[in-house]
């Protein structure tokens, strides 16, 4: 058990806590620049902005139940420190992965014995809590219930689907989002301030570097950080070189708001338009590790969808539309298996950019002649005084006729006999069809 305040010295301390053991300047430099209040978090506005609920509870010390989800490094054991810091309570540390029942249950009386002996509480922050099988839950419930524990769950997965539906109907869901490169950076340079890179310093684009390939992981952002100035020594600075080695990863040379952003999405469109999915993937993959939003790469796969493969593979647009809303709601990483499989579905399908040219042509003649009336019996005859106008009288409906279809005359008459729909050997289905529909209404095919 690892404590934020004095505990009486015949309070047994057990449980994870090998850590409250090591000297404050000996621990690694991801615990040591851990937040210690609210107001030096980075991140996570929509959850601590001012007048959120969970910051007016930390600010006010009423902790309440809560399960965190959230990727790695985004800040789920501070904040649960900082709940408990706040409410001056007891803080117990257990991990799902290793704690049974028993640990459980020795966690709790001991707080019974805090309640009942000094009237403090007990906050018990229990990471993975994802991997919990459903009767080490259950043995949680009634404490949880009754208050003896304020019980705060980290997990990376979706706790609707991972969690024990009676607990988590006791606690208040919150969803931390990885951080931005921007955040992760400030975090480096508020490391480097408190002497981090020692003596030596470090340069500019090492800094940047390990801001944009973390990940939006501050603890792996922090914990290379360490291992590049250990490695460099007092006097050397952190360069990137030994930036990369630290994190295992290359420096990539991508601005996502400048030329390459846009070379890199134009890479991508026409090595797809092409049906090459490597290099589709290849592209894919310089976006992803270089930071890109995932959302315009979404974007751009839906407007692909219809512009290059259109009718061709009309299940190409729901497939990158679903791809769109996974990385909506799942985010990243788990979104990039969705945008993989759309980018190679993509490549994949035959092509036609026949609805992009059909819609221009019909655009075009808008522009070049105005906008023509519609025949009178295509008007709309909803109102009273367009029925007595004579508005939509002799409308043929389709639906009377042998296949639905009848002769009469859609386009407005300026532009009677105007073909701006013109299937290719790609769309040999809808050409057939077209073709037959044109002779059933009597027309040329």
């Amino acid at each position: 058990m690892e404590r934020l305040f004095d505990t009486p010295e015949d309070e047994p301390r057990t449980g994870p806590v090998a850590a409250a053991a090591v000297p404050p300047g000996e621990a690694p430099l991801a615990a040591r620049m851990r937040p210690a209040s609210v107001d030096e978090v980075v991140g996570q506005e929509h959850l601590l902005a001012p007048g959120t609920s969970l910051r007016a509870a930390i600010e006010q010390g009423r902790p309440h139940s809560m399960v965190l989800h959230g990727p790695p490094g985004s800040g789920k054991t501070t904040l649960a420190r900082i709940v408990a810091t706040a409410a001056r309570a007891a803080f117990e540390e257990l991990s799902a992965v290793e704690a049974g029942r028993a640990e459980v249950r020795g966690v709790l009386d001991r707080a019974a014995h805090r309640r009942e002996a000094r009237g403090e509480r007990t906050v018990l922050f229990l990471d993975e809590i994802h991997r919990f099988n459903k009767a080490q839950q259950d043995v949680l419930l009634p404490a949880v219930e009754e208050g003896l524990v304020t019980l705060i769950g980290a997990t990376t997965e979706n706790p609707y689907f991972e969690v024990n539906a009676a607990l988590l109907s006791r606690t208040q869901v919150y969803e931390l989002h990885a951080l931005a490169a921007l955040d992760v950076e400030l975090l480096v340079r508020r490391a480097l301030e408190r002497g981090a890179a020692g003596p030596g310093g470090i340069d500019e684009e090492a800094i940047e570097f390990l801001a944009e390939r973390s990940g939006g992981d501050a603890r792996t952002a922090l914990q290379a950080l360490e291992l590049a100035a250990a490695t460099a020594g007092d006097d050397e600075p952190v360069t990137l070189v030994l930036a990369e080695d630290a994190l295992q990863r290359r420096a990539l040379r991508f601005d996502k708001r400048g030329d390459q952003h846009y070379d890199t999405i134009s890479a991508w469109i026409k090595a797809t338009r092409g049906s090459d999915p490597d290099a589709s993937l290849y592209y894919l993959a310089v976006m992803l590790e270089g930071g890109e939003d995932p959302r315009f790469i979404a974007r751009r796969m839906v407007i692909l969808a219809s512009e290059d493969v259109g009718n061709a593979d009309p299940a190409a647009l729901p497939l990158a539309v679903a791809a769109a809303h996974a990385v909506e709601h799942v985010g990243l990483p788990e979104a990039a298996w969705a945008l993989s499989q759309a980018a190679i579905y993509l490549s994949l399908a035959p092509k036609s950019k026949e609805a992009y040219n059909a819609l221009q042509r019909a655009r075009a003649v808008v522009r070049e002649r105005g906008a023509q009336p519609p025949p009178e019996p295509l008007r709309s005859s909803a109102a009273v005084a367009a029925r007595r106008l004579g508005r939509g009288a002799g409308y043929d409906d389709p639906h009377r006729h042998p296949g639905h279809l009848a002769g009469q005359e859609l386009m407005p008459d300026e532009l009677v006999g105007e073909r701006f729909y013109r299937p290719d050997e790609q769309e040999a289905e809808l050409r057939e069809r077209l073709a037959e529909v044109r002779r059933s209404r009597g027309r040329p095919a």
